[in-house]
């Protein structure tokens, strides 16, 4: 039997009649398979041509083609439906709300349409808004090379965020340093509370590097040190268990998973380079969790326990923040996990880690709403705790949060404290240990926002400042809850 070719043999419309085109998300599931348009075609049984006019938006997608979709890669139809645009459309709401765009006065729909219909151009525009947000705020050294004191310094953008964006882009899922921590953690053949040891011994044999954990007084400030001249690794005694594990995978990623590493980098485009080192730092973490938590063994306990974080840390040797950062990388097609977003923060709310694998809306330019329960765990360290949380479209998310410390501080010096947030849908929480004894379909959420330069919730009464996209309301002769009065949401 022939393969259909566009409008041929290619079923029924999506819907019950409705014409379903989703182009761009088709293209790019496809770029995150990493598959040609004729590997695609092959594999979900259409002609190629008929997939080049799917992704030109010429031809809509079928029901039989997205129950093919399901099917051969194991994913979400909803998730493939919405979680991209979605996404898009937040960042792009917050950066027209700049001072900038205001007397444009876009409606809303039209960013809609433009964050599901051409989501390259607003990737591309996501990125060029951070560009000139960065440049904003070096006006400072701007003028001093105007003034000839720093004329040679060049402005680069920031590193970080350029790194997060290609993580992103990547849906936090990197197949081939998967396959080749895998096949790495099979030669090893080792148990997980074994692993420091067969790290240490491969490091030794194999390239002739020695591991040494120091003392406090040797190593001072730094927790891992790698001495070229001497064929050392040196480790501070202040890391425990899990963290020197970690750090001995991260060097056997440089040195033996260089290669896998070298090519993400090459295929991610043109990167300065802060950001090219940053992007093989980031990459060679990834592979080091895989090492330690492989992703067959690791994604059958996480669905056979119910995603519990501790048994999972015991298990695998890893820590709380190594476990739900790695839930987050679940995304291999035929044996995805939840798909979960994380974030870290510090007590004063600065965010410095956050990955998603879902449909979560992080704000990029900002903070995290106050009302979201991760916020609280400081004043219960080491206790987890959960909450049912719900966006102003009317998202539910069931969340868990916990204090985590890092590396063990001598007695005087600050002791640095961040909390981990951990998150999914709630359609997935039945799932989920930590929702049990939950009455999930009629509990109670707590309303939160994006932050607070985005919210439009009127009377929050943890309200910082007034929402970026609405004119503030001041009134001498009124007080609300809140601090600040805008003008209510219009429907355009």
């Amino acid at each position: 039997m022939s393969k259909p070719e566009a409008g041929k043999g290619a079923g029924n419309e999506a819907g019950s009649g409705r014409k379903l085109f989703i182009g761009p998300r088709f293209r790019r599931l496809r770029r995150q398979l990493g598959l040609s348009q004729t590997q695609m075609a092959e594999e979900i049984g259409i002609s190629p041509s008929y997939v080049n006019l799917i992704e030109r938006n010429q031809r809509p997608v079928t029901a039989q083609i997205l129950l093919k979709l399901a099917e051969t890669y194991d994913i979400d139809l909803r998730d493939l439906a919405a979680a991209d645009k979605d996404r898009a459309f937040v960042e792009l709401n917050e950066i027209f709300s700049d001072a900038l765009f205001r007397p444009i006065e876009l409606p809303k729909q039209e960013l809609r349409d433009f964050a599901e219909l051409c989501p390259d151009v607003a990737a591309a525009v996501q990125r060029l808004y951070r560009a000139y947000t960065e440049a904003r705020r070096g006006e400072t050294m701007a003028a001093a090379r105007l003034a000839g004191r720093d004329e040679a310094a060049p402005y680069e953008a920031n590193p970080v965020e350029r790194v997060r964006d290609l993580i992103e882009q990547n849906r936090n899922h990197f197949p081939s340093l998967e396959t080749a921590a895998e096949k790495l953690r099979d030669e090893l053949d080792t148990p997980g509370h074994d692993l420091f040891r067969a790290l240490s011994e491969r490091l030794r044999e194999r390239h002739g590097t020695l591991v040494r954990v120091l003392p406090i007084d040797v190593m001072r400030d730094t927790l891992r040190r790698w001495v070229r001249h001497q064929r050392q690794l040196h480790l501070s005694e202040l890391i425990d268990a899990p963290g020197r594990v970690f750090q001995i995978a991260f060097q056997i990623a440089l040195v033996e998973a260089g290669t896998q590493i070298d090519e993400i980098v090459k295929k991610s485009g043109e990167l300065d380079d802060p950001a090219r080192r940053l992007f093989r730092m980031s990459l060679a973490n990834y592979f080091a969790a895989a090492l330690i938590m492989p992703y067959g063994r690791f994604h059958e306990a996480a669905e056979a326990l119910g995603y519990d974080i501790a048994v999972l840390g015991q298990r695998f040797g890893a820590g709380f923040e190594q476990v739900c950062h790695r839930l987050t990388t679940l995304q291999r097609p035929n044996a995805r996990g939840v798909p979960f977003f994380m974030l870290r923060v510090d007590h004063a709310g600065n965010v410095s880690k956050r990955f998603s694998s879902g449909t979560f809306p992080f704000s990029k330019f900002g903070g995290t709403c106050p009302l979201w329960n991760v916020h609280a765990t400081f004043d219960t360290p080491g206790r987890i705790i959960t909450q049912i949380i719900e966006l102003p479209d009317g998202t539910r998310y069931f969340s868990i949060a916990q204090t985590v410390r890092r590396a063990v501080v001598p007695y005087a010096q600050p002791q640095p404290r961040f909390a981990i947030g951990l998150g999914c849908e709630m359609k997935y929480a039945p799932r989920i240990v930590y929702s049990a004894g939950l009455n999930l379909e009629n509990a109670e959420a707590t309303p939160i926002g994006v932050n607070c330069r985005l919210c439009e919730r009127t009377n929050c009464s943890q309200r910082a400042e007034p929402p970026i996209t609405r004119p503030l309301v001041l009134d001498e002769t009124t007080r609300g809850v809140s601090p600040f009065m805008f003008e209510s949401a219009r429907e355009i």
